[in-house]
């Protein structure tokens, strides 16, 4: 078994480190942190991350290819990689279209572009020199190369849709999809096993993780009132498909964001979200959190990656899964 966490990019940089340093001490395998747009970069907090720590595995969760070129990222991702002695893995998304809409951008062709933006990005890692044609970047002609000795960093895929979870088994490391709910997590391997079988790929080579949000605490309440508030926030992004596996009318989660957002109320927002629509994640107490799980590991997930929350502390959470949920996995 690996396990991993997914942090969110709001918070003080110095934050991190006392958050990685913890997750080193529980026995975590891997941080992730995301780099959404108008918050704090991933780099620097992943560098600082890095000099704070000795084993934890780091990467992005995820960095895309619209607003940083692949060249860019080439060069952000090895420099990282050697200051944190060869522990950084590069997860890729291709940029949720409201956030590229916010700098100008247009979601064009993202399966494709991915599956160009890793390629070319494995070229890079492995110093060649290119002319780089492809339909995403068609002016990337120029034969060019690292000006450093890099190393084949792995790359991990973020998915939501049928398609790129595909993706991940044909041209990735590793995969980095987020499941609502927890359960999807049988249909996303299937999808990813068949892309891997599609091109000659074993699928156990893919570190396939089981991306969920989880909020745990001492006090189960606690636990879901902070669930609760995650949910509030995003529950009218959710897609008609998400709202449909888990028996929710969209009208409930427009009522959820009218009271969270046009009113500002996000007590009677948190309130409104039934106990299908909580489903989305994963909260309570450790032993409630151990039997959700359990039916993932049964169903065959090796890795369980664990993301905000967290809990109503996340420090307290990281300790609590380290010392509750871990070692039972593990046994």
């Amino acid at each position: 078994m690996k396990f991993s966490l997914r942090l969110n990019n709001d918070l003080p940089v110095s934050t991190y480190v006392a958050l990685a340093r913890a997750a080193e001490e529980a026995g975590f395998d891997q941080l992730w942190v995301s780099n959404d747009l108008f918050l704090r970069g991933v780099w620097p907090i992943l560098s600082a991350c890095a000099l704070a720590t000795e084993r934890i595995g780091l990467g992005t969760c995820v960095v895309n290819p619209a607003t940083c070129h692949p060249a860019e990222l080439a060069m952000q991702a090895a420099a990282l990689d050697e200051l944190s002695g060869g522990r950084l893995a590069l997860g890729l998304g291709a940029g949720a279209g409201e956030f590229l809409g916010w700098v100008g951008l247009n979601h064009r062709q993202p399966l494709a572009t991915m599956a160009e933006a890793v390629r070319r990005l494995r070229a890079l890692f492995a110093g060649e020199r290119g002319p780089f044609a492809g339909p995403a970047w068609p002016d990337w002609t120029v034969e060019a190369s690292m000006r450093f000795p890099t190393r084949p960093l792995p790359i991990y895929l973020a998915a939501l849709s049928p398609r790129m979870h595909t993706l991940i088994g044909t041209v990735a490391d590793g995969g980095l999809p987020l499941l609502f709910p927890p359960e999807q997590y049988a249909e996303v391997a299937t999808r990813v096993r068949d892309g891997a079988s599609s091109v000659g790929r074993s699928p156990a080579s893919i570190d396939l993780a089981a991306c969920i949000w989880v909020s745990i605490d001492a006090d189960g309440g606690r636990a879901e009132a902070a669930m609760r508030a995650k949910v509030a926030y995003y529950a009218n992004a959710m897609s008609d498909d998400i709202l449909a596996r888990l028996g929710v009318p969209r009208a409930e989660v427009e009522a959820i964001a009218r009271a969270a957002q046009t009113d500002g109320d996000l007590a009677r927002a948190a309130a409104l979200i039934s106990p299908e629509l909580l489903r989305l994640g994963v909260a309570g107490d450790a032993r409630s959190l151990i039997s959700r799980l359990e039916g993932l590991v049964a169903a065959g997930a090796r890795h369980l990656s664990f993301g905000p929350p967290l809990g109503p502390e996340p420090l307290q959470a990281i300790t609590l899964l380290g010392r509750e949920v871990l070692p039972y996995f593990r046994r």
